[in-house]
């Protein structure tokens, strides 16, 4: 019998490549807005935001085709506590971005397929070899370099990029878990959800009104963006292998480059893309010594 409204699979990968180069565009255009709203309102509130926008429009979507089986799942645990670790990394993220250039809060968020490798042995069972080992390592150290002691960067900002990284690898491994049984729409559904509800009871403690339409209108965007971002990711996963379409996460860096530059006026250092190529290099290592067939 056939899993609950899960997706067949079958090999795309260029398609996959698409749908994933599509995500790592909409991402940055995001993260851009939200360091523009962060002058005016709590992380909290535009928080609340992008995930209930981002809720509400995944069911506005979805449920007219679906019914209730968008919300059917088979581990409701499981994307529960994914949805913890979403809104867990999108609130470190915000509360950083306000401070850190867009292109260095990315560089440093590059660390999460790294944090897999790690956290995979412990909650997949996944065993680590040397030379994944050493390649965590070499990550780590180009984030050592992009948040050098005695920059602008190295502040209790990148405490929370790291913070939101590690969450979001934890989210990774989660939705690994849910890719067999559960429809990609419902993941990004519950992904949300948990975050929401909490959020909603926090929101009367931070709430400032909009000051103009154009404001209600960015806010509210932040969902579509996160939104048609994760769902594109979902479905890179479904037409290409995760280790084929993941390398491809990393042209987030040129969108974040441009949106920083267009929005900010920021440019990257020299020492950003050195710590920047050297994560790249070490995410890299990691993805080709997995595709490499294993010795019996």
């Amino acid at each position: 019998m056939a899993t609950s409204g899960a997706p067949s699979r079958s090999s795309r990968p260029l398609l996959g490549v698409l749908f994933m180069c599509t995500a790592c565009a909409l991402f940055p255009i995001m993260n851009g807005l939200v360091k523009l709203l962060a002058a005016t309102y709590e992380p909290q509130q535009i928080v609340w935001f992008r995930i209930v926008s981002h809720l509400v429009l995944v069911a506005a979507v979805f449920m007219p085709r679906m019914g209730l089986g968008l919300l059917r799942t088979r581990r409701i645990g499981t994307q529960f506590v994914s949805s913890i670790m979403m809104l867990l990394s999108t609130l470190f993220f915000f509360s950083a971005v306000k401070s850190i250039p867009v292109a260095e809060a990315i560089s440093v968020t590059f660390v999460a397929p790294l944090a897999v490798v790690l956290l995979a042995w412990p909650m997949l069972g996944e065993r680590i070899t040397l030379f994944r080992l050493a390649a965590v390592i070499v990550g780590f150290s180009g984030v050592l370099i992009v948040i050098r002691p005695g920059s602008a960067v190295f502040q209790w900002a990148s405490l929370l990029l790291l913070c939101s990284a590690i969450c979001y690898a934890v989210y990774q491994i989660l939705i690994r878990r849910l890719a067999g049984t559960d429809h990609p729409a419902t993941s990004i559904f519950y992904s949300v959800l948990l975050g929401a509800i909490i959020m909603s009871i926090w929101l009367p403690f931070v709430w400032k009104m909009p000051l103009s339409w154009n404001d209600w209108a960015l806010l509210c965007s932040l969902g579509v963006f996160g939104a048609l971002g994760h769902y594109c990711v979902a479905k890179a996963m479904t037409y290409a292998s995760a280790n084929f379409v993941a390398p491809f996460n990393y042209t987030q860096m040129i969108g974040s480059v441009i949106v920083g530059y267009l929005m900010f006026s920021e440019v990257p250092d020299f020492y950003t893309w050195l710590g920047t190529a050297v994560i790249i290099g070490a995410g890299l290592m990691v993805g080709w010594q997995s595709r490499r067939p294993q010795r019996s």
